[in-house]
């Protein structure tokens, strides 16, 4: 599954946006660079959740909390919203994200003919709060609504977004991130956004400690093993061990350590042939972010995906910084990734020609010339 191009007419910052991506490119990882401002969170926000919540009913709410404010033209019944081109594999579908001044009940009374065209959802702006405006997605094969609908539930299955955890998500509710500005708010935005992390099995945050997923990655690992004993009479697989190799080559000098009854993580510092104990909070913010990513693509089984990740980099050394582009590549690599990111170490680890910019573009701080 590849993303091979998007289209924002104007949407929030973004104006006049058209970005391709090659899926023959080897790896196929793409920074998307920018000045601070140039929308590089909006564009994988709006990417995201157009994909992951059209076709679910239960997901649409965050579609309507994206668009909350997003208004129609005063001269136009319509207008593009964007336009997404797939790889799925076999073939390239673009899919159109369009406005139109109507709700449910008119679509379906008056627009009927049109079968190749999917109703997503009636959705208010700021201005209007009666919901007379709604989002319809076209396809550029034609297919029927039912068709269309299954090929967009795969499609759905198959893209996935991680932040940082302080990035402020457009799709989370506007009540909630108004409140987040005003003092003593942000405990439900912390809520709103915990809810949404729990409803979006393809949204993923940064989090520091990633304590609960390694317990449970643990715990499967040591289910399969079981469950190969029983299956072969007795003989124990090996998941178990791997993992832990796996584990303890990610992180060089430490060991990690699960506790008997499964409830505890800790790691051990091998310095100097001396077993130094550790906790999760004596391991760097660049430590646990990496090992968090790299356990998020393997407990999921991330593979053949659509990955959008923003400000990777945070909290990694420069050095890191270059590397996480071979880790990402080594972790999974028939994924997709697309990097929004500052960091010019990061672009450097690819050829130039992986690049993509937003305006404003990203300056080399040396020389002044256009990366």
């Amino acid at each position: 599954m590849k993303l091979l191009q998007v289209q924002i007419p104007d949407f929030r910052v973004l104006k006049d946006v058209d970005i391709k991506f090659d899926r023959r490119f080897v790896p196929n990882i793409f920074p998307l660079g920018s000045l601070n401002g140039g929308g590089k969170s909006t564009l994988l926000q709006l990417v995201f959740v157009l994909l992951h919540c059209c076709t679910n009913p239960y997901r649409h709410h965050y579609i309507e909390n994206l668009l909350y404010g997003f208004t129609l033209n005063d001269d136009s019944s319509d207008r593009v919203l964007a336009i997404i081109k797939i790889w799925d594999d076999k073939k390239e579908v673009e899919i159109e994200f369009k406005f139109l001044v109507c709700n449910k009940i008119y679509y379906e009374n008056i627009l009927k003919y049109e079968e190749d065209i999917i109703y997503i959802c009636d959705y208010s702006s700021q201005v209007n709060n009666n919901k007379n405006e709604c989002l319809l997605c076209k396809n550029s094969h034609k297919l029927e609504a039912y068709k269309a609908t299954s090929w967009l539930n795969k499609i759905s299955n198959k893209i996935f977004l991680s932040a940082p955890i302080s990035q402020v998500f457009l799709f989370t509710s506007q009540k909630s991130r108004s409140l987040l500005f005003q003092q003593n708010g942000d405990k439900e935005y912390d809520s709103d956004l915990k809810l949404s992390k729990s409803k979006l099995p393809g949204f993923f945050t940064y989090d520091f400690a990633p304590v609960d997923l390694l317990i449970k990655v643990f715990t499967n690992a040591r289910d399969e093993d079981f469950k190969t004993a029983i299956e072969t009479e007795g003989e124990y697989g090996k998941r178990y061990k791997e993992l832990l190799a796996e584990l303890n080559l990610l992180l060089v000098n430490k060991k990690v350590n699960i506790s008997t009854d499964f409830s505890k993580i800790t790691f051990k510092l091998d310095t100097n042939n001396e077993n130094i104990e550790l906790y999760p909070e004596d391991l760097s913010h660049g430590e646990l972010k990496r090992l968090s990513i790299y356990m998020w693509l393997k407990y999921n089984k991330i593979e053949d995906a659509i990955v959008l990740m923003d400000e990777i980099e945070i909290g990694f050394h420069p050095d890191w910084q270059y590397e996480i582009i071979r880790d990402l590549e080594e972790w999974s690599p028939s994924n997709q990734y697309i990097l929004a990111t500052h960091s010019y170490q990061l672009c450097r680890a690819l050829t130039p020609a992986h690049v993509r910019e937003l305006e404003p573009k990203l300056i080399k701080s040396d020389n002044n010339i256009p990366l």
